[in-house]
């Protein structure tokens, strides 16, 4: 039996709430790292109020896991996604870095969040269930492309997919988390836009040389 209208809207107006609050601490976290974000001045961003806020997460640290949460299943549904095989294997490894570059760029709070969870030495982070499985469709992608690769003769074979998805990542997270150190010591600013096009290319193929070195 189908639930009451009443009802249905009712769970439509809890996850339109809980998405905005998750919104706004994303941005919070990001700009302010866990122990400098407030929930008062969530609560004061979005159409709630503090005592709202813990009724639906429990409390700050666990609002800023869910926000970490939401911040890596968006990358990870992306990859998941992600329909590469019946690409050649060298042009399925360039979407997959495409995609991972161009994500990154746009979500510059991800890796805010990222930097300051790797500052808590990744505590909140290990106390999530969801995260602790989250990585597997990105590393499943890649250890098909990998596959068959190997099996065509044209990718090495002593590298996994996790030392791909680190060198993707580090190029990635490098560019958006010290531009603007980067920019300061050497005078050019990673997110130029006039650059951007040769960045994109660059990492698709500093990891296809090395995967056929």
């Amino acid at each position: 039996m189908a639930a009451p209208s009443s009802e249905v809207e009712r769970q439509r107006d809890k996850e339109r709430t809980r998405a905005e609050i998750l919104a706004v601490a994303t941005r919070e976290f990001a700009d302010k790292g866990y122990a400098g974000a407030r929930v008062d001045e969530i609560a004061a961003r979005t159409s709630t109020t503090k005592r709202m806020i813990y009724y639906y997460f429990g409390g700050k640290e666990q609002l800023y896991v869910a926000a970490l949460e939401r911040a890596y299943a968006t990358i990870r549904a992306l990859e998941q996604d992600l329909d590469v095989d019946h690409l050649e294997p060298e042009d399925a490894i360039r979407q997959l870095a495409e995609l991972t570059f161009d994500h990154h760029e746009a979500n510059p709070d991800f890796i805010r969040l990222v930097s300051i969870e790797n500052i808590h030495h990744g505590e909140h982070i290990a106390r999530s269930e969801a995260l602790s499985g989250m990585a597997n469709p990105a590393l499943d992608v890649l250890t098909r492309i990998l596959g068959r690769g190997r099996e065509a003769g044209r990718f090495r074979d002593d590298v996994d997919a996790l030392d791909v998805h680190m060198v993707i990542s580090s190029f990635c997270v490098f560019r958006l988390a010290n531009r603007h150190t980067f920019s300061a010591i050497f005078g050019r600013d990673m997110l130029d836009p006039a650059r951007r096009a040769h960045y994109r290319l660059m990492l698709g193929d500093l990891v296809i040389e090395y995967l056929t070195a």
